[in-house]
Order: structure tokens, then C-alpha cells, then sequence
């Protein structure tokens, strides 16, 4: 009997000590509960990773999440719904930007506030956008230049041409004796 009274309390333990977790770990997501969110959405020709849940900042400080992310089948472009605390307000020409944490961290979603008077409006679109970069591909073409390219070619070209007439050495009669 003593052993199944000790068993119900350490349950009852274990449940208060979820439910703590369940609220720190709702307090520290930075989103209010959903009647305090309102969703926008936009498009991004490269997605870089983004998947539901990842955050949303305003000059680095989290605001929302990713809610969704989609293609579109007529544009193939990537849409992505955000969710974004009521207590922000963004202009209408606000700018969207796929940014890394870092080399190797994952990827976010910046927000840039514009300069329209009107605010973005629940369910409304932000229009300006900038794709993730691909980071190893700028590196690849650093690394490995691809041959035939007009920048590769204009520089043979360049190399091969005299040098012009005033960049001929001066005569020695113009130099300072020494």
C-alpha cells in the first residue's frame, strides 16, 4: 500500500514538472499565444533551408516564425507564410531576406522595415524579397573559374595587347641623374 501511495506522488511529480516545461518552453519561443500573432506571406525565388519554425527577426530580435513553406505551382517560386506578434507593425514595403546564423548555422527570415505610412495588413504580402545565398557556389566559382568566360577571355585579351604609346619608358635624358 505504502509503495503505490509513493508511486501516485512521484506521478503527480512528473506531471507538475511537464507542465512547468510545456509553459517555460512556450515563454521562451517569443510568440505570444495565437490570438496575438497575425500571419503575412512571402515570396523567395531561393528557400536556402528555411522549414517551418524557423525564426523571423527585426533587427536580430525574433518576432515570429516560419508557419509554412510552399511552392507555387504557376511561378515556382517559394511562398512562405510568417507569423508575426501583433505588437509589430510593419510598413508595406517592408523587405524579406533569407540571412545565415552563420558558416555553417541554419537560416532565417530578416524583416526590414520600409518607409510606407501604411502597415502591412494580416494576410497581406511583403513584395520585396531577397533569396538565400548559395554560399558554396560563390565559393566553387572562386575557386574554379569556369573557362570561356567573357572575364577570363577580356583578361587574355588584355594581357596580349601592346602597351600603349604613354607608357612607353621615358628617354634617358628625361630621367634624374643621380
Amino acid at each position: 500500500m505504502r509503495a503505490s501511495w509513493a508511486e501516485t506522488i512521484m506521478g503527480f511529480a512528473v506531471l507538475a514538472f511537464a507542465a512547468l516545461m510545456l509553459t517555460y518552453a512556450l515563454g521562451v519561443s517569443g510568440l505570444k499565444h495565437s490570438s496575438g500573432t497575425y500571419e503575412v506571406s512571402a515570396r523567395f525565388g531561393e528557400a536556402g533551408g528555411i522549414q517551418p519554425g524557423a525564426k523571423v527577426t527585426v533587427s536580430g530580435v525574433k518576432v515570429g516564425a516560419v508557419s509554412d513553406v510552399t511552392i507555387d505551382p504557376k511561378t515556382y517560386l517559394a511562398v512562405m507564410h510568417l507569423t508575426l506578434t501583433k505588437d509589430v507593425k510593419l510598413p508595406s514595403d517592408s523587405t524579406a531576406k533569407i540571412t545565415s546564423d552563420g558558416l555553417l548555422g541554419g537560416a532565417h527570415i530578416a524583416l526590414t522595415p520600409g518607409g510606407a505610412e501604411d502597415d502591412l495588413k494580416p494576410g497581406g504580402e511583403i513584395n520585396n524579397t531577397q533569396g538565400a545565398v548559395d554560399l558554396f557556389g560563390l565559393i566553387g566559382q572562386f575557386i574554379r573559374p569556369q573557362s570561356g568566360s567573357s572575364a577570363a577571355s577580356s583578361a587574355d585579351s588584355a594581357a596580349k595587347t601592346p602597351a600603349p604609346a604613354s607608357a612607353a619608358p621615358k628617354a634617358s635624358s628625361d630621367l634624374p641623374e643621380m
